[in-house]
């Protein structure tokens, strides 16, 4: 029996690399300065894809470091809100990680 190999990619939020199947591709949408993220889940919308772990916790180190732009090749800041509602991530109306949710679960005053 012969056993095929799964194609590999690297999270853009922790760096580590895993199979497509457990990561979430992910896509800019938009023209010009104002692109947003959107999750692609079946792979297939169009156009140059970044791939994150279906994880929070890379979600936000991702948002933190500016990973998407810099892997999706978009220049500015790209609205991320979409994807912090797939992934369920805590997030303000500017699309920024919510600090002061995350430091009250660590127990630190914000």
């Amino acid at each position: 029996m012969v056993r095929r190999a799964l194609p590999e990619r690297t999270c853009v939020g922790c760096r580590s690399r895993a199979s497509t199947k457990e990561l979430l591709r992910v896509v800019a949408v938009g023209a010009g300065a104002g692109h947003s993220l959107r999750p692609d889940p079946a792979r297939r919308m169009p156009g140059r894809g970044a791939h994150v772990h279906p994880d929070p916790a890379c979600f936000t180190q991702a948002v933190r470091r500016r990973a998407f732009g810099r892997a999706l090749r978009v220049t500015g800041v790209p609205d991320h809100g979409e994807l912090a509602r797939h992934l369920d991530a805590p997030t303000t109306t500017s699309g920024q990680p919510d600090r002061t949710r995350v430091a009250s679960k660590v127990g630190r005053p914000t």
